[in-house]
């Protein structure tokens, strides 16, 4: 039986809120968010397809805005249109004018209430770290590359230590914009898989940097340079100074946002493969 995903209506929608579900590789983006500035991002790209499939002018929200350099599979996006078109027509449509880095996955109407960030529940982030002693050929945009043999239990024992509701401001970026550094992480889990390192991390919501910070706070703890509890003395710190680095952009990926049920978004699959789900 096909997906969700890949059942697409040829029955057009009426003119209003649509949501889409989109993928990116993000190395030659600056980011989601379109700017004044000629860079090439994720946003800018999606509304000119867009735009021309519905005919005018296409403005986006998003449930998260990725950095510079980083991935995502499930995207979740929301846009008022004026148009009246089938689901096939603003997926496929959309693709046709959309650069091959860039995918809809799947197109669907959705009420006026629905606001891609404000209605989402959670978020799951994965970060792909390849531990080995040479650099990759492939995949070197995809994941990060750590050379010195890192213990994925410590890490992951560490990172149980950050469950819950906590003042996060330790490992969010300095320019963090958010009104408040508290947020509740549902779930983070370090496993290995051959020479791949994943860590997943679910919760409501993260501050800037917060995924990249908390990667590069374990990798000291995973060399065994720090013990499994400095993560806890840099949490109650509440300085940024006091965490590790913020790990490279191309090893992180936007994976999941979660949703009310009533607003009939598709399940996307997460699975536990060190990539992320191909399209």
């Amino acid at each position: 039986m096909r997906s969700a995903l890949e059942r697409f209506s040829n029955e057009p929608l009426p003119a209003g809120r649509i949501a889409l579900v989109v993928a990116y590789q993000g190395s030659l983006y600056h980011g989601w968010q379109a700017q004044l500035s000629d860079h090439d991002t994720v946003q800018g790209a999606l509304q000119k397809a867009l735009s021309r499939v519905a005919a005018h002018d296409v403005a986006l929200s998003c449930a998260g805005r990725t950095d510079a350099g980083v991935h995502a599979t499930a995207q979740v996006v929301h846009f008022d249109t004026l148009a009246s078109r089938s689901p096939h027509a603003w997926v496929a449509g959309t693709n046709h004018f959309l650069p091959p880095d860039i995918v809809v996955r799947w197109a669907g109407p959705v009420s006026t209430e629905f606001h891609a960030r404000y209605s989402a529940t959670a978020r799951e982030y994965r970060y792909v770290i390849l531990n080995q002693t040479v650099p990759p050929a492939q995949r070197h945009r995809q994941s990060t590359w750590i050379h010195y043999p890192l213990d994925e239990q410590r890490m992951h024992d560490a990172a149980q230590l950050l469950l819950g509701t906590h003042d996060f401001s330790a490992l969010r970026a300095a320019e963090c914009q958010s009104k408040t550094p508290v947020r509740e992480l549902h779930s983070i889990n370090v496993s290995r898989h051959g020479d791949h390192i994943l860590l997943q991390l679910r919760a409501n919501a993260f501050l800037h940097h917060m995924v990249r910070n908390i990667t590069g706070t374990l990798l000291p703890i995973g060399e065994g340079t720090r013990p499994v509890s400095w993560i806890s003395e840099v949490l109650a710190s509440r300085d940024r100074r006091c965490a590790g680095i913020t790990a490279p952009a191309h090893g992180l990926y936007l994976v999941g946002v979660d949703y009310p049920a009533h607003f009939c978004l598709p399940a996307l699959p997460k699975g536990p493969a060190v990539f992320p789900p191909e399209i």
